[in-house]
């Protein structure tokens, strides 16, 4: 989503490669693309009106934002029905005629905005954070108002994040390449495509951020952190082991970097576990998530968005494990009853994070009857009693209940199976990562 490509040929042409048009720097692999597109691609009735809204990228990220904002209101619009802008008062956009959006954890009639409302507020509080060379901690919570509703204190997530992270990055794309802002944007825009589950067109993205930092000799500790960011896209595209290598490195590098009790070194542990999960290296998950979750509940708390998610993963390595003991099932079932009342309250009842952990307790609960009923024993008295009854020898009856909760069990794991299915396809957070 980066204009990384060849406008006709779609060649890879990454963030330095090929040829610009000399007037609106659209990018061709080579001249004669650009003899074609001026052709036979109507690029001659386009490149002034390109040129003049600042360029080929800025006119490309221009686009997509439109069409973002319209996607995010439409996502909302059941939800926001009746109510108004709590930034302009309005229930329509004045000059753009856009609909509301929320999707954060504010309740009843607050938080309510459009996107161009809330854009315009980051854009203007982040320029006076800027202009008057404000502190460090305030110049950081200023930048969040482009991903966190400045009402609830909570990241927007979905088509709203992703709009906003448009809005982002065309407001700070004709800056120039080294600016540090720029940088934070285009990370901003990554992470936003992969909050509205575009994940292609976010790997795309943190593949060119990377490549820039890398290229402009970035500092670790960013570089690290895009690391990080291209590992989530790389597991969510079943690019597995890719995944692996880059969370490995990065947790370990976190680790030197900033020690155990740093916020990037759990937010590094948290992904790394959660690879070894799609992988099914379940006992490596577990060893670390064991040694890491206090640590994060005793540096972050245990209402936190990261701790929530570490404990969330954690309790996936235990249910998923096809060697799981009754003891690893009870634990699961109670880690996630814990964590679901707590994300209900945190983040509200239509987040991914809390419809996530919805599902797999609902599926881990099934999975816990199930093995409960096969591990029970029974009495004697009961097994000679009711062979009297059903005239079957006492082994007859024992090897018949054995086969009801074979057959039960595998029925149940249909089940779970089709509830994972079913899960993906309807809620947006049940795969979410690290």
């Amino acid at each position: 989503m980066i204009l990384t490509q060849c406008a006709v040929c779609a060649a890879d042409l990454g963030l330095t490669l090929g040829k610009k048009c000399g007037r609106c720097n659209t990018r061709y692999c080579g001249p004669e693309c650009q003899v074609q597109h001026w052709k036979e691609g109507g690029h001659d009735t386009l490149c002034k009106k390109i040129k003049k809204a600042g360029g080929a990228e800025q006119f490309h990220a221009n686009q997509k934002y439109t069409e973002a904002v319209a996607v995010a209101a439409e996502a909302c619009a059941e939800d926001t029905k009746g109510q108004t802008c709590y930034i302009c008062t309005q229930a329509l956009h004045w000059k753009t005629k856009e609909g509301l959006v929320r999707m954060c954890a504010c309740r009843g009639t607050a938080g309510f905005a459009h996107v161009s409302c809330l854009a315009e507020q980051a854009k203007i509080l982040f320029a006076e954070a800027e202009e008057n060379n404000l502190d460090a901690k305030t110049f950081n919570e200023r930048w969040l108002r482009w991903s966190t509703c400045s009402l609830c204190e909570q990241r927007y997530h979905g088509a709203v994040c992703c709009a906003l992270s448009w809005a982002c990055w065309k407001t700070y794309v004709g800056r120039p390449e080294t600016d540090q802002i720029r940088g934070m944007a285009m990370t901003q825009l990554g992470n936003g495509l992969f909050e509205a589950r575009q994940f292609e067109e976010s790997l795309s993205v943190r593949e060119a951020n990377l490549a820039m930092k890398r290229r402009l000799g970035d500092t670790e500790y960013n570089i690290l952190l895009s690391q990080n960011n291209l590992a989530s896209s790389y597991e969510m595209l079943g690019r597995n082991e890719e995944a692996l290598r880059l969370t490995r490195d990065v947790y370990s590098g976190r680790l030197d970097l900033n020690g155990e009790k740093h916020k990037s070194t759990l937010l590094a542990a948290n992904n790394y576990a959660s690879t070894l999960n799609v992988l099914k290296r379940f006992e490596e998950a577990k060893a670390l998530l064991r040694k890491t979750i206090p640590v994060a509940r005793r540096v972050l708390g245990g209402r936190d968005r990261l701790t929530l998610k570490m404990r969330w993963h954690y309790a996936r390595a235990l249910y998923q494990d096809p060697d799981a003991t009754l003891y690893d099932l009870r634990e699961a079932v109670a880690t996630l009853e814990d964590i679901e009342p707590i994300a209900r309250r945190v983040f509200g009842g239509t987040h991914p994070m809390t419809t996530g952990i919805e599902g797999d307790l609902r599926i881990v609960r099934t999975a816990l009857r199930a093995r409960e009923m096969q591990t029970t024993t029974l009495p004697p008295s009961w097994i000679a009693s009711n062979a009297l009854v059903t005239g079957e020898t006492e082994e007859q009856l024992m090897a018949r209940l054995r086969r009801e909760a074979k057959e039960i069990n595998a029925a149940v794991a249909r089940e779970a199976a089709e509830a994972k299915a079913r899960l993906r396809n309807e809620l947006p957070g049940y795969d979410e990562p690290g």
